[in-house]
């Protein structure tokens, strides 16, 4: 089924739902008025229907493969990347400084969220790029920054990001690259580096790694680590691309899915690099493009959902089996059916709107440099990572349920949005990770932030009484209900909130979800269904996750290594 951006419902959460208007009512982002959002969400998904949808299925069936040391990369995919670039999509939110559109991180959001629908696999490439340039902005020399910026910008480059080595995974401290002064104010970089996200490719001319390593007086674990900028061409005086960098691309692995993505084993000998950021600050520098990533990669899962959604839907329409309760009907008419696609539907709707809440924060930290804000960001991205990961996961679950036999049939294209989604759980910092840094972290502050989303839930809630009494009494009470929970969570030990942040960050979620779904209601009521579907069919999770969170880690570690092997 062909894909087609919902346009409509951009329109509704940015107008009705998020508060975007307050972005577009700053100074920074003035610019940012409704014709301007129209055009960039119209072309935008012109784009994505028509030129990377088509893409999806060939870079699934024909992945990208490594011949003689060059990457090459699946059919019509550098054309793909073309129509990308030449629409100015990979600089939409960078600085107009060096060619961006300096627009706002929430209408990029939107575009990468069509992307995604459209391809994920290519929409890796510009994420990828989206986040380094956000990190040179804020980090490099300005040297660095008139070279490279511009041309990540343009789409003539590239860029990567490379943190994890065989041994170091989640624990980056145990990174093992080292990078020694050359003395010229460069670095020979050498080591090993593995996972890496569109590492190379053929159609454009300089693919730019940020690459972690340790200088030689660099202490051990994270604080130890610098961040450098190693071309794989060094760019001559002029800044066009001039002798290879001696790196290379060792090996491409064999996924479960986004075959079209290529993910390479990356060795480093003796390559030449740049500092960005101060020595041993590197991980500093590396999280501002992590956690702009983080984001981006939760609406990942919301893209999958998306186009995962829309193929259950036309499959169902369309599908005959059996009588149904309204008669001779298609397989939407049985009520599983039925209340699977409202699942995925009110989860999908649920999940994009927690990533745009977090846009907006993001941009309104930016445009008035509230701390209120930035703490508002800061604690909306890891439960936009994880809960719109899992929301892709399990939408594009119940999108080869509702296919029935036809899903496990790969020619359905059903069975591709569950294994390409797989993943998104996992890189960028795992599920379980974004919880502990909910829990951790982000409660730093004692619960603030938290408390203060919170109260703003109740409000909403209180105020939508008379309109939807039964709904918003829902809602009011399961903020309550995590209100209390919160209380609990932070006088909890570590590990004890550990042991219970999943649980914890998908209440959270869950009644954020909730929230979103009654302000959408009150705004039309032709939402309040799905809305209802939501607040009485979800929400309700809420009360068994805090119990989950309450226990703590004891009935965790009670389950010894022994008695797990039983």
């Amino acid at each position: 089924m062909p894909y087609r951006a919902p346009l409509s419902d951009f329109r509704f959460l940015l107008d009705n739902v998020v508060g975007f208007n307050a972005v577009a009512a700053t100074a920074l982002f003035a610019e940012a008025q409704p014709d301007t959002v129209e055009a960039i969400l119209t072309e935008a998904a012109r784009m994505c229907e028509n030129t990377l949808a088509p893409l999806n299925r060939e870079g699934d069936k024909v992945p990208a493969r490594l011949e003689n040391g060059v990457v090459r990369t699946s059919p019509g995919f550098a054309e793909g990347y073309r129509a990308i670039t030449s629409g100015g999509w990979v600089g939409i939110s960078a600085s107009p400084e060096h060619g961006g559109m300096g627009l706002p991180i929430t209408l990029a959001t939107c575009v990468n969220d069509m992307m995604g629908s459209a391809c994920l696999s290519l929409q890796l490439n510009p994420l990828m790029t989206q986040g380094q340039i956000e990190a040179l902005e804020h980090h490099a020399s300005d040297e660095i920054k008139a070279l490279y910026i511009p041309r990540l910008i343009s789409g003539e480059w590239c860029g990567t990001m490379n943190l994890t080595e065989a041994q170091a995974g989640s624990d980056v401290g145990a990174l093992r690259t080292r990078a020694e002064p050359k003395g010229d104010g460069t670095y020979a970089i050498t080591g090993q580096k593995i996972f890496i996200t569109w590492a190379d490719n053929d159609f454009t001319a300089n693919v730019c790694h940020l690459v972690l390593a340790r200088l030689p007086d660099g202490g051990e674990g994270t604080r130890g680590i610098s961040l450098f900028m190693v071309p794989k061409f060094i760019p001559d005086a002029a800044g066009n691309p001039g002798r290879r960098n001696d790196l290379k691309v060792v090996s491409l692995e064999h996924k479960l899915g986004l075959h079209g993505s290529p993910t390479a084993v990356m060795s480093y000998e003796g390559a030449t690099g740049w500092l960005i950021g101060e020595p041993h600050k590197g991980m500093a520098a590396m999280f501002t493009m992590m956690n702009n990533a983080r984001l981006g990669v939760g609406m990942q899962g919301v893209s999958v959902a998306e186009a995962a959604f829309q193929q259950a839907l036309a499959y169902a329409a369309d599908r005959r089996q059996g009588k149904t309760p309204l008669g001779d009907g298609a397989i939407i008419d049985h009520a599983d059916v039925r209340r699977m696609l409202g699942q995925m539907k009110a989860e999908t709707f649920a999940a994009r709107a927690i990533g745009l809440s977090c846009a907006v924060a993001l941009d309104m930290a930016r445009a008035t440099g509230d701390a209120a804000w930035a703490a508002r960001a800061a604690l909306l991205t890891p439960i936009a990572k994880a809960y719109g990961t899992d929301t892709g996961n399990e939408v594009a679950y119940l999108g080869v349920q509702v296919h029935g036999g036809m899903g496990f049939i790969e020619e359905t294209g059903a069975a591709q949005f569950s294994r390409d989604a797989r993943v998104t759980t996992i890189y960028e910092g795992t599920n379980g990770i974004q919880a502990m840094d909910l829990v951790g972290r982000k409660m730093m502050d004692g619960g603030e932030a938290a408390f203060r989303l919170i109260g703003e839930i109740e409000a909403a809630a209180g105020a939508a009484r008379g309109a939807l009494p039964d709904l918003s009494q829902e809602v009011w009470n399961a903020a309550e209900a995590l209100r209390d929970a919160t209380e609990v969570l932070v006088a909890m030990p570590g590990h004890d909130r550990n042991a219970g942040a999943v649980p914890y960050l998908r209440a959270f979620a869950r009644v954020l979800g909730g929230h979103l779904h009654l302000a959408a209601a009150l705004s039309d009521p032709g939402r309040a269904a799905l809305a209802r579907f939501y607040i009485r069919r979800l929400l309700p999770e809420h009360g068994a996750l805090l119990a989950q969170m309450r226990e703590g880690a004891e009935s965790v570690y009670a389950l010894t290594p022994e008695a797990l092997a039983l």
